[in-house]
């Protein structure tokens, strides 16, 4: 049975090149909205939270911090509003899952910039 969702998903989900991107990364998600018949661009800019799930049903999480609310996000990365994804920053976290960024403010809430 798993192998049968597999092949559906590998065969019928239309693939996108995004770049690779992690934990701690500071990115642009740029998606589609439809508003009646008009379509636009929106924005979404922060730091990667987590990447969960594989194949067809990864996701990702990101922060941001909006005044002095932080708003986070969940976009699957196969979602076809998807537009493109740009990564401002790569940043350098232990973790793969830096749930404890929530709880940070101010000058502790910082990640390390891995200069490339």
């Amino acid at each position: 049975m798993e192998s049968l969702i597999k092949f559906v998903e590998n065969e019928f989900v239309p693939k996108k090149e995004f770049p690779q991107f992690a934990a701690g990364d500071t990115i642009t998600v740029y998606y589609e909205i439809k508003e009646g018949e008009k379509t636009r661009t929106q924005f979404f800019k922060g730091v990667v939270i987590q990447r969960r799930g594989t194949g067809a049903t990864e996701t990702f999480t990101i922060r941001k911090m909006s005044g002095t609310i932080g708003v986070e996000r969940i976009f699957p990365l196969n979602m076809p509003a998807l537009q493109k994804i740009e990564i401002n920053k790569k940043g350098k976290v232990r973790r793969a899952r830096i749930f404890y960024f929530r709880g940070l403010t101010g000058k502790k809430a910082r990640i390390k910039e891995i200069r490339s």
